[in-house]
């Protein structure tokens, strides 16, 4: 490829304007294969290595390198990359990835937590289609307590917009006298549909939040923050992707820090076990689901598991 100005180059892979990016090579911001930029530079978006504040910038068209990332969604935010209503969209969350990206899936503007973007068309589909079952996790914050028989009616089929769902699992987190959290993991997401559930037998939701995709937890990843997934991660939610994975772009200089801190961490261990300190909603991943309620049981609340959770489990 012919070679461009690095401003125009930044300017392309949608970061900042040319004559933002004019600063930024003055501040000594950007590089060019490992070295400092300079003014008025040209470089060969094929064969140079671009980064801005030490991250990796490739341009949109970039067919080579496939960007997945995993953005903790805030409330109030719609999962588009444009509205012409003009309200606060994921966009502008994720403007500083360096390259074009989309949702997989979505969370409607008042619900918050887990959600991966990409720009690899593939990939995006294979997620969002049911039969490849991968499981997504929300917990729920729900006003009051709910009933056995409501239970068991949101872990049976139901019918949602004239269609009808798959059965969900639902587990018991934690519950007070005047409130609960559910865990609820779905293999398809129809337009609000936990919303529309919960309204269906009688529950009100106060707070929905994503905590994990297949066996990928949300973890400890800050409210509007993103970070890129690993190979490893992409791997376990599409197996047929492990070579391409490998290629993907991200972010070496954190990936390296996170590797050494990894066997001293308290988060990671926790992590790796399911379970998040300092987390008011705790992920339960996958082996674990069916000891959720009474894991949680046995702290304050002293419940141990509801018949729902056993007769779901045998008719499963």
């Amino acid at each position: 490829m012919e070679k461009i100005r690095l401003q125009k180059y930044m300017s392309d892979a949608g970061v900042m304007s040319r004559r933002a990016a004019e600063k930024e090579i003055e501040d000594g911001s950007i590089t060019v294969n490992g070295e400092m930029a300079e003014l008025g530079q040209k470089v060969d978006p094929d064969r140079d290595e671009i980064r801005y504040q030490g991250r990796r910038i490739y341009l949109p068209d970039n067919r080579e390198k496939k960007t997945y990332i995993l953005l903790n969604k805030p409330r109030g935010y719609v999962t588009t990359m444009r509205d012409e209503l003009d309200r606060k969209c994921v966009a502008q969350l994720v403007a500083d990835v360096g390259c074009r990206v989309y949702p997989v899936g979505r969370l409607d503007k008042v619900s918050e937590g887990m959600l991966i973007l990409t720009n690899d068309g593939v990939f995006a589909n294979y997620m969002m289609h049911p039969s490849h079952e991968v499981p997504k996790y929300y917990n729920v914050r729900i006003e009051g307590v709910p009933t056995d028989e409501q239970l068991t009616a949101l872990s049976s089929p139901m019918e949602i917009d004239g269609f009808d769902i798959r059965p969900v699992t639902v587990n018991v987190l934690e519950k007070d006298d005047e409130h609960c959290t559910l865990q609820m993991e779905l293999y398809e997401g129809r337009n609000r549909q936990i919303r529309k559930m919960c309204e269906q037998v009688g529950l009100k939701i106060i707070r929905l939040k994503r905590v994990a995709i297949g066996e990928i937890p949300l973890g400890h990843l800050r409210l509007g923050k993103w970070r890129y997934l690993t190979p490893e991660e992409l791997t376990s939610l599409m197996p047929s992707g492990k070579e391409q994975f490998q290629h993907a772009a991200r972010d070496d200089r954190a990936e390296q820090r996170d590797n050494k801190k990894k066997s001293h961490s308290p988060s990671h261990r926790a992590g790796r076990a399911g379970v998040h300190y300092g987390e008011r909603f705790a992920h339960m991943p996958k082996g674990t689901r069916g000891e959720s309620a009474s894991m949680t049981g046995n702290g304050k609340n002293g419940s141990s598991g509801s018949g729902y959770q056993r007769k779901h489990k045998e008719n499963a």
